[in-house]
């Protein structure tokens, strides 16, 4: 039998542009095909491949053989995942479904998912109005390293600080955290830029360092910080700094920031299963102690809630950048320092050590047979003789040398 040769497809990078071109999104082509969006995300940055018919239905799409479309809809509030990077869901967002035999495998059915509500501190100016579909603007090439790095600064910190602190319940350490997330991102800005989601990239970084261990080593971190003054919010903060840190991360993810769960469980380092569990199991958990929180939708607004409570102010990115800058400066000089006084350490270690093999001493052993020394006593008749004797011969005699005078 003859096996049909594959409809032949663009490079990903082509992918994008002819979908770009045609002005249609992510959502449009995946409804167009019938996959998920998830789907046609994979597709354009090259880690999976249609196949079979749906690998003709895209190749057409993309051809402009079959015109699609495009969907207007009513943009949705400000959102968590607005202020952190892409918003990933639509209004009436489901879980994952079941796709070709190709693709991931479908994860368990999840009650549907609304849009994030968390929005940005009001003092910081209007909230940005992005739609379901809308993604972070790519930065412009003639933008400098250091205004690229303050637009993703005033995009992403504000509610970056706010989810971090619904992730640790501390507000230092919510700070602390997004700046050294900021900091990291500046010190590897090339790479960050490069990728193709700069506010995910941070926003990872920000939760490692906030779910590190090592905190709770550290002095100021060791007693609990005031709980927020309303007893719901309380209640609410309680639950969730009792679940696991992963379970945690898991929930916040979904239910504030608005990922989906295949992005949710790429964040998470785990497969789409899993963090499916985690999100059923944090929600159980809810609503075991919160009854009234069972519904995704409460449970949400209740998250966007307690964080709008907090007046939690993010630095400013000039400050950011300087104390990247000087972190990087510190820890320079003592890599400088340390290599000195290790190089130093070898030469010394060098001049000093012996440069040939020197036999050990053997250990002492007694000798058995020799009398011991004792101290001189008066002298025997005999030995007095002797002593006679020798006084009375004649100094020159032949019995006695004496060393002549030179």
């Amino acid at each position: 039998m003859t096996r049909t040769p594959e409809t032949p497809l663009p490079s990903p990078k082509e992918r994008r542009r002819l979908r770009e071109a045609q002005s249609l999104s992510q959502t449009d082509v995946a409804a167009a095909v019938g996959v998920t969006r998830a789907t046609v995300r994979s597709w354009e940055n090259g880690r999976t491949t249609p196949r079979g018919t749906t690998r003709d239905a895209y190749a057409r799409l993309l051809t402009g053989a079959e015109e699609v479309t495009p969907r207007q809809e009513t943009p949705a509030p400000a959102l968590v995942g607005a202020a952190t990077g892409p918003v990933r869901t639509s209004p009436d967002r489901a879980e994952p479904t079941p796709e070709p035999p190709s693709e991931t495998p479908p994860a368990p059915e999840l009650a549907p998912q609304p849009e994030p509500a968390l929005g940005r501190d009001p003092a910081l100016g209007p909230k940005p109005e992005l739609g379901p579909d809308a993604e972070l603007e790519p930065l412009s090439p003639s933008l400098t390293p250091d205004q690229a790095f303050d637009a993703l600064y005033a995009f992403c910190a504000p509610a970056l600080v706010r989810q971090t602190y619904l992730l640790t319940g501390r507000r230092e350490l919510a700070r602390e955290s997004v700046e050294r997330a900021f900091q990291l991102a500046w010190h590897r800005w090339p790479e960050v830029a490069m990728d193709r989601d700069p506010a995910g990239w941070v926003r990872a970084t920000a939760y490692e360092f906030a779910l590190s261990p090592w905190h709770r080593l550290r002095p100021r971190h060791r007693n609990p910080e005031p709980p927020p003054a309303a007893p719901a919010d309380r209640a609410l903060l309680d639950v969730l700094l009792q679940l696991p840190p992963v379970y945690r991360r898991t929930l916040l993810l979904y239910d504030g920031v608005g990922l989906n769960l295949p992005e949710t469980a790429a964040e998470t380092e785990a497969s789409t299963p899993a963090a499916a569990n985690r999100l059923l199991h944090a929600r159980e958990a809810v609503a075991t102690r919160l009854p009234e929180l069972a519904e995704p939708k409460e449970l949400h607004r209740r998250l966007a809630e307690v964080a709008s409570a907090e007046r939690l102010r993010a630095a400013k990115p000039t400050t950011v950048r300087w104390g990247g800058e000087q972190r990087a400066r510190h820890w320079t000089r003592a890599a400088i320092a340390f290599t000195v006084v290790l190089i130093g350490a070898t030469t010394l270690t060098l001049r000093t050590a012996p440069d040939h093999y020197e036999p050990p001493l053997a250990p002492g052993a007694t000798v058995h047979g020799v009398p011991p020394r004792v101290a001189p006593g008066p002298l025997s008749a005999e030995e007095l003789a002797l002593r006679a004797k020798l006084k009375g011969e004649m100094v020159s005699g032949p019995e006695r040398l004496v060393p002549k005078a030179g």
